[in-house]
């Protein structure tokens, strides 16, 4: 389909594993072309998959025309890159503050399955540096594979909270069925009023550091950022 179109509007077709590749080696970002190979530095975005992001990136602006994008800019851009709700830490502001402070607290708006798998493994390369029990505040829109997204997540998170999602355009799970899916899906499961109670119920179970992932809606992420900068959110 991608071909047809190009073959169409006479548009060359840069194809990874073609004309580019892109890994990561001795901790930098290498990026191979057909007629360059470009060391940088690893994106600051958290995750193996953004290595393949962050290739493809590059491998896009080294096309463009009539833009004076050389080596020292994509390294700026690299290192500067920020995404909200991708893996986003949240180590400041009010919703870290309900928790002990040698709890991690993170939030990814990852909802389908394939996203399920990639926060899976990007949790699993953290727990290999800095092992910390992973706990799950998940919310999702009631259309999404939520049995998929929370599959690959048996055997690494301790426990599943779920929430309901204010302000959704859609409708949610609710909290006491998503946590049902859950258990479905092997993991122990319960059901919390919102954020701010389901960060305090985390708080207590087990004892020790923790490490703290809400997840599951970009909806539900957007909520959370309300809350961390007092902007209220608007409805959809």
């Amino acid at each position: 389909m991608i071909e047809a179109v190009a073959a169409r509007v006479n548009a060359r077709l840069v194809s990874w594993g073609q004309h580019f590749d892109a890994f990561e080696q001795g901790g930098r970002l290498v990026v191979q072309r057909e007629d360059e190979l470009l060391d940088l530095p690893k994106p600051a975005l958290v995750g193996r998959h953004q290595i393949g992001n962050a290739g493809t990136a590059v491998a896009a602006a080294r096309e463009l025309r009539g833009f004076d994008l050389g080596q020292r800019a994509i390294e700026c851009g690299l290192l500067d890159v920020r995404w909200p709700a991708r893996m986003q830490r949240l180590d400041t502001g009010p919703l870290p503050l309900l928790l002990k402070p040698d709890a991690e607290l993170w939030l990814d708006g990852g909802h389908n399955p394939a996203a399920g798998q990639v926060l899976a493994q990007t949790l699993a390369d953290i727990e290999e540096k800095s092992s910390k029990p992973l706990y799950l505040i998940v919310g999702m829109m009631g259309l999404k594979d939520a049995a998929g997204f929370l599959a690959p997540f048996r055997g690494l998170a301790r426990h599943v909270i779920t929430v309901p999602i204010p302000g959704a355009h859609e409708t949610p799970y609710l909290p006491d069925r998503l946590a049902a899916v859950a258990v479905g899906a092997g993991l122990e499961a319960e059901e919390a009023a919102g954020i701010e109670a389901a960060l305090k119920r985390a708080d207590t179970l087990g004892a020790g550091p923790k490490r703290i992932l809400i997840c599951g809606s970009l909806y539900l992420a957007g909520h959370v950022l309300s809350l961390q900068t007092g902007v209220v959110q608007q409805s959809n």
